[in-house]
């Protein structure tokens, strides 16, 4: 018999990346929260790659610290490796990653859950999801307990029927042999939503102790090492090297004499695996003109001898994913200590969401994560805290909070999952963002830091600080506009220096600063600004002078397309009316529902002509219902 649990304001299942977000955030915004989890052992657990962040991931961890997340804090406490990516290349894509403690990471999450008020953690398996007047009000777990609430977020990663595939081996599974959630899955079927089937995978882990790392190159941290969240100001954490190693001859042979019994190419996988993070099988045919591939060997702790091959993701059979290891420089020796596999689960389509996150088919239910067709620990807890703030809101009869595409890179994961859906899992990349120049890793607290004041997830001292922070920033560059340089001695001494052409006549600091070898020390040296400035702070007046120009033309821009985002679209219209429009925009406009003309202009299959089709059309309707009103 059930009986009944609990009632709460939100109640997140699933405690990934994802749910320990949204839990968090709903909690921290003051509303009763339940945290449900199948295993406790399991909650912020990394089934994959031991690191956070990378381009475009370390940006999002960045956007997630600035609207008050936790994801960029628990790294920074709990990193054994940081480093800064891509320095070669201008600041839009500049990445942060670091190698996570894996063990450290997820006691650190739990332990911060666990102490964070208005938040209850437990551990049960949710079955079903308890519907009243076609809203969802609860959810009611495989030990009868019924547990209400006024909003819910589903955040079940890979467990929703997940299914574990390893050569001819296959059984039901959640990621590292975690019970699956079958039932819940069917239970979303009956209330209407349209699932898919996903894949993704994992490498081997080996032992530390049977590798050669003399056959390999160090990949060291950085020296003086750069931190995801704006509050961390100081580590001493020690910093571990990973090390680099390739594939060889023997390796893509090995692999092309066993495809047979690959079920990847056997038909015996049914789910999309994700494009953008193949596994050795698959990189081995679609590059068969390439002669090795790059292979990272990265310790999964400090107290572990577990190491992580990141590379070669894999769901060939046992015997031959040893055999692939020891025909790798290095790894001629290497004992396995855990086999990779790949791994089936359903998802649910994204463009049945709102660009809350909320089902449109199921009033009160958010979805976050993985379940939403994304790939990647950093998109699920995007994803994740914007589910988490808007289920709070709708608890609290709040409006919605939505990240518009040119505010971060939350706003393009969610407007690109909403909007155009996913055939496979989604992976946020760089050159999926166009307004990439002002979504930069270093700027992500002056987008996002009001945002998360406004809601309640940054505190009173956080935000005197940022606006500290902002107003030095804008004092700083108004002064160098101002402060003159002579074409003095010493001066000219550090411009030859530099290899840069000599001052011919006084110029200020700004123009100075402009050049592309002049940073911002050197200008320093000769007009100290009068107050102490951060690290922080210098880097910012730095990148804002040398490319205004490019940000001035992005900033034009972004005010042109968000007149579009302006033009609302009335949730009513019945896209059958609209003379004109191909059949294919009725279809999918009234599929997806677009909120704005900005967002409907963004379908795929929707062509400018329908466009403005929709734009005359709504002219009119607004017009009718103002001369009604």
């Amino acid at each position: 018999m059930g009986y009944e649990a609990g009632q709460f304001d939100v109640i997140v299942i699933g405690a990934g990346h994802a749910g320990c977000e949204a839990a968090l955030a709903a909690a921290r915004m003051g509303c009763e929260t339940l945290l449900l989890t199948i295993n406790l052992d399991m909650v912020a657990f990394m089934p994959c790659n031991p690191s956070i962040g990378g381009p475009a991931k370390g940006h999002v961890v960045r956007e997630i610290d600035a609207l008050g997340g936790e994801m960029g804090r628990n790294i920074d406490r709990t990193f054994i490796q940081m480093r800064m990516l891509n320095t070669g290349k201008g600041p839009a894509v500049h990445a942060l990653r670091a190698q996570a403690d894996k063990f450290l990471y997820q006691h650190t999450m739990k332990k911060t859950i666990e102490e964070t008020e208005h938040l209850t953690l437990r551990q049960g398996m949710a079955e079903e999801l308890l519907v009243e007047n076609g809203a969802c009000v609860g959810v009611i777990t495989k030990t009868g307990a019924t547990y209400r609430a006024k909003t819910v977020v589903l955040t079940t990663g890979t467990y929703l029927r997940g299914k574990i595939i390893m050569g001819e081996l296959m059984y039901e599974s959640g990621p590292n042999n975690q019970q699956p959630s079958v039932r819940l899955s069917q239970s979303l079927k009956e209330l209407g939503l349209e699932l898919v089937r996903f894949k993704t995978g994992t490498p081997p882990r080996v032992h530390k102790d049977t590798i050669d790392f003399d056959k390999t190159e160090i990949q060291p941290g950085d020296e003086n090492p750069k931190f995801f969240s704006f509050e961390t100001e100081y580590s001493d954490n020690e910093q571990l090297p990973c090390w680099l190693t390739y594939t060889s001859e023997e390796t893509h042979r090995i692999i092309n004499d066993n495809l047979h019994r690959a079920p990847m190419f056997s038909g015996a996988i049914e789910g999309t695996g994700p494009r953008y993070c193949p596994s050795i099988e698959d990189k081995i045919v679609r590059f068969a003109d390439k002669p090795k591939h790059q292979i990272f060997l990265e310790p999964e702790g400090k107290h572990t001898s577990e190491y992580y091959v990141q590379g070669l993701s894999t769901s060939m059979p046992e015997d031959v994913q040893l055999q692939i290891l020891r025909s790798i420089p290095g790894l001629e020796r290497v004992e396995m200590m855990r086999t990779g596999y790949a791994i089936e689960y359903d998802a649910v389509v994204p463009t049945q969401l709102w660009p809350s996150l909320e089902t449109k088919v199921v009033p009160n239910l958010f979805t976050a994560g993985q379940i939403n067709g994304t790939s990647g620990y950093e998109e699920a807890a995007g994803q994740g805290v914007m589910a988490g703030i808007n289920a709070a809101r709708k608890a609290q009869g709040k409006e919605p909070v939505i990240i518009e595409r040119s505010q971060g890179y939350i706003g393009v994961l969610i407007d690109d999952l909403v909007t155009k859906g996913t055939s496979e899992p989604y992976r946020l990349l760089t050159s999926r963002a166009e307004y990439r120049l002002l979504l930069r890793h270093d700027n992500a607290d002056l987008r996002l830091t009001p945002t998360g004041y406004e809601i309640g997830l940054i505190g009173e001292e956080r935000y005197a600080k940022f606006q500290q922070k902002k107003q030095y920033v804008e004092e700083e560059i108004e002064r160098l506009k101002s402060v003159k340089l002579k074409a003095e001695q010493p001066v000219q001494d550090m411009l030859a220096e530099l290899g840069s052409a000599p001052l011919q006549f006084t110029t200020d600091a700004l123009t100075l600063l402009r050049r592309p070898e002049v940073n911002y020390s050197h200008v320093e040296r000769f007009v100290p600004s009068p107050v102490e400035l951060t690290e922080d702070m210098k880097e910012q007046v730095e990148i804002q002078i040398k490319y205004a120009g490019y940000i001035e033309k992005q900033l034009i821009q972004v005010e042109r397309l968000s007149k579009m985002e302006k033009k609302r679209i009335p949730d009513n219209i019945d896209y059958s009316d609209v003379h004109g429009l191909a059949s294919e925009a009725k279809q999918k406009l009234t599929n997806i529902r677009p909120l704005s003309i900005g967002q409907a202009s963004r379908i795929s299959g929707v062509t400018p002509a329908d466009i403005s089709i929709l734009l005359v059309y709504l002219e009119h309707y607004n017009r009718v219902t103002a001369a009604r009103g």
